[in-house]
């Protein structure tokens, strides 16, 4: 009874700041809504409570175990001993792994597999969530694509976009994940935790969108998604795939190499000039929003914390902070807080996604950097409507 409580009051919540910002509140249709919610809530229970869920889930996390292990095998002829030896831990056995999956990508990509996978899915989701095709297979692109990659495949279309199709088509990027960076989640977080995140996100990002930014789908002709890597020969699109996955760990280490550092200097500063460290104070912040979905009190604050580093550096550098306390965390508060944490919804990303429009149509860049805030603020809602609909299942 308490976790229905605690849900129906971050619905509560979470649809009041989104109608708080929308942008055409008469134009919010109350059916998609509902209807959008009862299949979050179902597929939750699928993947987290029911036996055929969690052998789906268990075969997912295989498939990736596996993944992993063979991305091993190239890890230790470049790096050797340093595995065995468990040094630099982080970068050789969560980022390197990046760099294979990006080439299994790009590979599917290249044999027409992926194009397939996303018309069809789409196809299915715009059936539901009452948006137009565009936007559901966006949904499914930015999933197996990534942030920057996926508007390659419609750069053909982003100067025809109205401001409030961008809109939409940017936050779905951010409030999803690239499926290259899942193994790295999952040597991190429970895989069950990581793949109800994928799921969980992509419609409850259009739970969000429904109400923040509602407006009938528009007018459509046949979408043509461009080729990303057109005239290339296999060999070519592989390297610039497996380079592409280079990048990623290589920024992603970057980032945390800064992150982490800043952190610990900020909170040595306000520790000792407040007596309370930086983390500990956002904390605060973030503490009802965290009791809201059902974490036990007494462990609010803590988690609290964690969401709020997350959304001012990455997830990494909060999922690292979640290794440090889960062992004093209850199991329903480390599936809350781990599935919060599946998402690309922090400070950094408003940067990356408007570069990467603003690369393919400089006028549509501008038009998303414009309202970058409002991409965060959407964003975030999904993470908590995700952490939510895990709390009742849990």
């Amino acid at each position: 009874m308490t976790s229905i409580l605690h849900f129906v009051l971050s619905l509560v919540v979470i649809a009041a700041l989104a109608i708080l910002a929308s942008s055409n509140r008469r134009g919010i249709r109350p059916r998609y809504v509902v209807q959008l919610l009862v299949i979050q809530i179902a597929l939750a229970y699928l993947f987290l409570k029911s036996n055929i869920g969690e052998s789906f889930v268990l075969g997912v996390a295989g498939v990736f175990t596996h993944l992993l292990g063979y991305a091993a095998e190239g890890t230790k002829f470049i790096f050797g001993g340093m595995i065995e030896g468990n040094l630099a831990f982080f970068f050789l056995q969560v980022l390197c792994p990046i760099i294979f999956i990006s080439a299994l990508i790009g590979i599917l990509q290249h044999v027409k597999i992926l194009p397939i996978v996303i018309r069809i899915i789409g196809t299915v989701l715009s059936k539901v969530n009452g948006m137009g095709k565009l936007e559901s297979f966006n949904a499914v692109s930015s999933l197996l694509l990534g942030q920057s990659e996926n508007f390659i495949a419609y750069k053909d279309q982003l100067n025809r976009m109205s401001d409030r199709r961008m809109y939409t088509m940017a936050a779905t990027a951010m409030s999803t994940v690239s499926m290259s960076i899942v193994g790295a989640y999952m040597t991190m977080l429970e895989p069950r935790f990581v793949v109800a995140a994928l799921v969980l996100n992509m419609f409850g990002t259009f739970v969000v969108l429904s109400l923040i930014n509602p407006y009938p789908p528009e007018g459509e002709e046949d979408i043509q998604m461009s080729n990303l890597h057109e005239g290339q020969s296999f060999f070519e699109m592989l390297g610039e795939y497996i380079l592409a996955g280079f990048k990623v760990a290589i920024i992603v280490s970057a980032m945390l190499i800064g992150f982490i550092a800043l952190i610990a200097m900020i909170n040595g500063i306000f520790s000792a000039v407040f007596g309370i460290d930086f983390q500990t104070m956002l904390g605060y912040v973030f503490y009802p929003f965290a009791w809201m979905l059902g974490i036990p009190a007494d462990e609010a604050l803590q988690v609290g914390g964690i969401m709020a580093v997350k959304m001012v550096t990455n997830e990494f550098v909060a999922m690292d902070g979640l290794q440090a306390i889960a062992g004093g965390l209850s199991e329903r508060s480390v599936g809350i807080l781990s599935v919060f944490l599946v998402s690309f919804a922090n400070f950094s990303s408003i940067g990356i996604i408007a570069g990467a429009i603003k690369g393919l149509d400089e006028k549509q860049g501008n038009t998303v950097a414009r309202f970058g805030l409002k991409l965060l603020y959407g964003s975030t809602l999904v993470s908590f409507l995700s952490a939510a609909v895990v709390g009742l299942v849990l």
